[in-house]
């Protein structure tokens, strides 16, 4: 692999896509090209990958043709699941400071670290990726809080520290974040939002952790004390073992098959595409109904269908990630992001059960699985404060989650199961 030097780098309306799932080993994807109408990208396989390659989406099968982004700004299929997330792009304008600020600009300058295993490069002869230099440690994690000020308030900083700031490896949101690696893994570690009142990455570890005692896989997590207050690092799922695992976001995956962004219409993809082997695809449709319930019951009303992620192995066969980014929303909004079942997106256990049967589950085994969740979610306190979340933070966090609206169908639900 060569490091592209970026002074030579020049605004260009045609940048190239490789498969790095073994990354010693870069594969050419094919060309990627400016969609100026729809200011977004457009992808087109090499002749080498449509014979030896995979469709990187259901959207982009093997064939010789240019693939267009279907919305504004984006671009096309699984390619978009490589661009950076919000705060991946506002390190980008404000370190990098581009020429140009297209889509296919900000693929560029996603770097080698990005979400999953695709890379960009300026050549297909050679992968040349933008890099960063080598991670910084988890002792450098309150050096990276104060460089992730020093971003938010405009302050520069000087080349060296800039090259601390990797900006693409991590899927949706816009907070503040930086890559790290712990015992020679990459974590992505997530900093407080400005004048937050709560200490939400402590929040994040407690919920997740109380999500995995309902059944739910979760991402490795673990709190890091800073002078004031906690950073949060969670251990990336799409690198293990030398490799990088194609991940594509629900997004991704319900557009490229012409559905609706749902719970349902998501299962109803693992049941199509799932990993069939020893059961496992009816057990994430399962977890997935799980998922559904515990956002509910949780206040988690920003469960948007880019905080959904499957991950593809050497067959095209998807499985379900472990979930991420779940955490109260603070907004007491009483519907979620995503479709829930027959009553659209009304954040109702009700509601959740009206659709059980895309789940994989006959109505008495939904019951059950709603009657566990909202078994677990009942002690969420005790949890939280066994994690270390200050009692003035969980008085707050009360005001959402035990709320009439949610507290009600917490507590009665299990008895009417």
């Amino acid at each position: 692999m060569i490091d592209f030097d970026l002074k030579t780098y020049q605004p260009t309306d045609t940048l190239y896509l490789w498969w790095l799932g073994k990354p010693a080993q870069p594969q050419l994807i094919g060309t990627l090209s400016t969609v100026r109408g729809l200011r977004g990208v457009s992808l087109r396989y090499a002749p080498t990958w449509l014979n030896t390659g995979f469709a990187l989406s259901e959207d982009m099968p093997l064939v010789d043709s240019e693939f267009l982004p279907t919305e504004t700004e984006t671009a096309a299929g699984a390619v978009d699941d490589a661009r950076p997330d919000r705060w991946g792009e506002r390190v980008i304008r404000f370190l990098e400071k581009p020429p140009r600020l297209s889509v296919l600009d900000f693929l560029f300058y996603a770097g080698d670290e990005r979400f999953g295993a695709l890379g960009v490069s300026p050549t297909g002869e050679t992968y040349r990726p933008r890099r960063f230099g080598p991670l910084p440690q988890l002792a450098d994690v309150a050096a990276l809080e104060q460089l992730v000020r020093r971003v938010l308030i405009g302050e520069s900083m000087d080349p060296l520290q800039q090259r601390l700031m990797a900006p693409g490896g991590a899927m949706g949101g816009a907070r503040p974040k930086a890559l790290i690696t712990i015992d020679g893994h990459p974590w992505i570690v997530k900093f407080s939002e400005p004048g937050e009142s709560i200490n939400m990455p402590l929040v994040e570890h407690a919920t997740m952790t109380l999500a995995a005692k309902a059944g739910i896989r979760v991402a490795e997590t673990r709190p890091i004390a800073l002078p004031s207050g906690h950073a949060l690092a969670v251990k990336r799922f799409d690198r293990g073992d030398g490799r990088r695992v194609h991940a594509v976001s629900a997004k991704v995956a319900l557009k490229a098959a012409g559905e609706g962004m749902g719970y349902p219409e998501l299962a109803q993809i693992l049941r199509r595409r799932g990993v069939a082997d020893g059961g496992l695809r009816l057990q994430h449709m399962r977890e997935l109904f799980c998922r559904m319930v515990f956002n509910i019951l949780m206040d988690n009303t920003d469960d948007h269908e880019k905080n959904h992620v499957l991950l593809m192995d050497d067959r095209g066969q998807y499985a379900l990630s472990p979930a991420f980014d779940v955490l109260p929303s603070g907004q007491a909004l009483g519907y979620q992001q995503m479709r829930v079942g027959t009553a659209q997106a009304d954040a109702t256990l009700i509601n959740a059960l009206s659709e059980h049967q895309h789940f994989g589950l006959k109505s008495s085994a939904a019951v059950a699985l709603v009657a566990t969740v909202a078994a677990v979610v009942s002690g969420w306190r005790a949890h939280f404060a066994s994690m270390g979340v200050a009692t003035a933070d969980i008085s707050a966090l009360a005001t959402q989650i035990d709320r009439p609206f949610l507290r009600a169908q917490r507590d009665q639900w299990p008895q009417k199961a």
